[in-house]
């Protein structure tokens, strides 16, 4: 969610504003290349093993996401509709683009946590999966695995039903 609320403003502004652009985007463009999951040991010794390095992997992987298609968003609109209003043209006209990008974020965040579970965790679906795995019980994988698509499908569900609110559909 933070990544979500942080994301997408960042992704707009960087489109709509040339020097936060022109500020942003080579860091960005740094930060964008490295999967989520490939933060995970600098935030293990950052924070240790736990919930929060947890989530900062799952909040970069979401934030990631989110700029890239808020961005994409602005930037495909029409010049003339940015300047006449951003608010009331442009961002409805990037919708589609940035629920595109929260439906990536859903599903590269969701990735990021079972893979952070399997790695480096305690609790956990990913950590269920893995001991599973480490006393050869593949009913408990074959579960784990199972939950990890239904819940993932269900959270997808959940970001369709939103979209439906805000963009409407012909």
């Amino acid at each position: 969610f933070i990544g979500v609320v942080i994301g997408v403003p960042l992704g707009i502004a960087m489109a709509w504003f040339k020097p936060v652009d022109y500020f942003v985007t080579p860091l960005f463009d740094l930060l964008r290349p490295v999967p989520g999951i490939a933060w995970l040991p600098v935030m293990i010794v950052l924070f240790g093993i736990g919930l929060l390095s947890k989530a900062m992997v799952i909040f970069l992987s979401a934030f990631i996401a989110c700029v890239i298609n808020s961005y994409s968003g602005i930037k495909h609109t029409k010049p003339v509709h940015l300047w006449v209003g951003l608010f009331k043209i442009a961002i409805p006209t990037a919708l589609p683009m940035i629920f595109t990008g929260l439906k990536v974020a859903l599903g590269a965040s969701w990735n990021a946590l079972i893979a952070a579970e399997l790695l480096a965790a305690t609790k956990g679906l990913g950590f269920m999966i893995n001991q599973a795995r480490g006393i050869y019980r593949p009913d408990i994988i074959l579960v784990g695995m199972i939950t990890v698509g239904i819940t993932g499908a269900v959270l997808g569900w959940i970001i369709e039903r939103i979209q439906r609110i805000f963009i409407k559909q012909e």
